[in-house]
């Protein structure tokens, strides 16, 4: 038996969302250390380039394709040239998306909308485009994960935070919603709510008082690593085919 067949994840195909830095990127090596075929995708199509590299080096196979989930046509594109290069994919990590907090009186619609497009009508585009596959997976026997990346924000109340929360919200209710019907066909369907997680998804915020919130908020605890999250989902779908972690809160010990 070769070393790669005692890999937990030896085999499977996965496609990686926002793979181009923080839990996407980490968890694309994690994937790929234990097994996987990784495809990323993400828009920043250089860092891509040198993450796929890297996992390349160490032995494993990556695909790395320019992806904007605001784009219809993108998201079909890549599905199908990953089924060309990598084969049936039967596990998808939905974790492209966006954190723009804004108080509702400063008519931030841009900012508003781009975290509805990317959040939750590209998580859905996501689903769209590789549905098929991950149920053709399950028939076969073998396991078939869609995971998806939402937020303890989905229970929340921040303020300023009120539109990210929603998309977030929403995400959650479609995967309890998703496992409903997808779970009967043998198609596992889990979704992960972090809370403070260290990566540049806050670097991208302007609104002052979060800003603040969020200095004060690594100063007092420690928080969550790209890489905590990535040993989760790992975890998640390296379990055996009939069991199903449906709903994962992870938490800084000292958040509360």
């Amino acid at each position: 038996m070769s070393q790669s067949q005692h890999l937990p994840l030896a085999g499977r195909i996965a496609v990686v969302t926002g793979a181009s830095s923080g839990i996407g990127e980490a968890t694309a090596r994690k994937l790929a250390a234990q097994g996987a075929a990784v495809a990323l995708l993400a828009r920043r199509k250089d860092r891509l380039d040198s993450l796929a590299e890297g996992i390349r080096a160490a032995g494993g196979r990556a695909l790395a394709l320019a992806f904007d989930a605001k784009d219809r046509a993108a998201v079909a594109d890549a599905a199908r040239s990953i089924a060309a290069e990598l084969g049936p994919v039967d596990l998808v990590i939905n974790n492209a998306g966006v954190m723009l907090p804004s108080g509702v009186e400063e008519h931030r619609i841009a900012d508003f909308e781009q975290m509805i497009e990317v959040n939750l009508t590209g998580a859905m585009r996501v689903v769209d485009a590789f549905v098929d596959p991950l149920v053709a997976a399950a028939k076969r026997g073998g396991p078939s994960d869609l995971i998806n990346i939402s937020s303890i924000g989905a229970h929340g109340v921040f303020p300023t935070f009120a539109v990210y929360c929603a998309t977030k919200a929403a995400v959650t209710h479609l995967s309890r919603n998703l496992r409903a019907e997808l779970g009967p066909k043998h198609v596992r369907v889990s979704v992960i709510e972090p809370g403070f997680v260290n990566t540049e998804l806050q670097s991208h915020m302007t609104d002052e008082a979060a800003k603040a919130w969020i200095a004060e908020a690594r100063q007092q605890i420690t928080w969550l690593t790209a890489d905590d999250l990535a040993s989760t989902i790992a975890f998640t779908a390296g379990l055996p085919r009939h069991v199903n972690l449906a709903h994962v809160t992870i938490m800084p010990t000292q958040q509360v």
